[in-house]
């Protein structure tokens, strides 16, 4: 079977190997496409914190049941399924407490164990959902939307809510479109004024602001003075996300869902004025996963999905969706090729 390995940094290659032999407990999938993530981004520019290489990516996948034995899913060879890609210990003191998104010992697929580009995987049969009638291209964007639903879920978004969400890629379109609906009014901010209008035009994101130094100002107004309850962070940027505390009002929670690598810089006294609840969002749970999939019909995945191509044509392309200037938005890769 085929697959595909980034080597290092900057290279990968197609390559040939026996198909893989399910074991108990485990599911044997074709994989039918793979998303395209800010991670899979990082792993190739060579940025990617605690990864080693080489490694085959992926783990937004959609796919198919080949093989698998019983199971409590009660999910059967012939299914789609999606795939939740974190595989977590169970014994933990965070799974004990049904935390396992934030395992101590969490394996991600395409992070810290081979991931999805290749036509055939085996996974354990408890980190599998049943796909119900979603298509391809909804399997395979589940897994980030389920990222923004955990966020929407910790912090505990209610109806009526002015919500800002700082950062217009995949994981903050996410975040706003699932804070809509669970009620909340939104304001995009971004520095990307294309990323903009998409979250207005197709996400129907309640207000757009510009990132730059008349943010808070633009907030102050639309909220009548009272700022945003809520304030996430989808960028992962140093500089958004010392600012964002800005955005928030007295009273509000503060959610970092993007990741900077290095330290952070906070006004004690701002932040404490406020009464700040700073809150950490990482990945996403089963109840994250099901809730994407029961309200999935009301994203637009067919503008999200930007950029298409058959694992034949990625390596070719890859380098393209590093750059914001094509327009990219959510790339997916096809390895159930027609």
């Amino acid at each position: 079977m085929k697959y595909i390995v980034c080597e290092k940094p900057g290279e990968f290659i197609l390559k040939e190997k026996e198909a893989p032999v399910r074991k108990e407990n485990e599911a044997l999938l074709q994989i039918n496409k793979v998303g395209i993530c800010g991670t899979d981004l990082h792993a190739y520019g060579g940025n990617q914190a605690f990864f080693s290489y080489p490694r085959i990516l992926g783990h937004e996948l959609a796919s198919t049941v080949l093989e698998i034995g019983e199971n409590p899913q009660g999910i059967k060879a012939g299914d789609n399924v999606v795939i939740m890609p974190y595989i977590s210990c169970g014994t933990c003191i965070a799974c004990r407490n049904g935390k396992t998104n934030c395992c101590t010992n969490i394996k991600v697929l395409g992070v810290h164990t081979d991931g999805g580009m290749q036509e055939q995987i085996t996974v354990p049969t408890s980190i599998l959902l049943p796909a119900n009638n979603l298509s391809d291209d909804q399997m395979a964007i589940v897994e980030p939307l389920a990222i923004g639903a955990h966020a929407i879920r910790r912090a505990a978004i209610v109806p009526g809510e002015t919500v800002a969400v700082v950062g217009c890629g995949p994981i903050g379109i996410g975040i706003m479109k699932l804070a809509q609906i669970a009620g909340a009014k939104v304001i995009a901010i971004d520095m990307n004024e294309q990323r903009l209008a998409y979250a207005k035009e197709k996400i129907g994101v309640d207000y757009t602001v510009k990132a730059g130094e008349n943010t808070v100002e633009e907030i102050t107004k639309i909220t009548n003075g009272d700022l945003c309850t809520a304030v996430f962070d989808a960028s992962g940027h140093k500089g958004a996300l010392e600012t964002c505390p800005n955005y928030m009002s007295h009273g509000g929670r503060f959610v970092l869902v993007g990741l900077s690598k290095g330290e952070l810089t906070y006004s004690h006294p701002a932040i404490h004025a406020k009464e700040m609840t700073l809150m950490c969002s990482r990945n996403a749970t089963t109840e994250d996963f099901e809730h994407v999939i029961s309200v999935l019909d009301q994203f637009p995945t067919e503008s999200y999905i930007s950029h298409n191509v058959p694992y034949t044509e990625m390596i070719a392309n890859f380098d393209s969706w590093l750059n914001p200037a094509t327009g990219v938005i959510k790339a997916t890769v096809d390895f159930k090729l027609k």
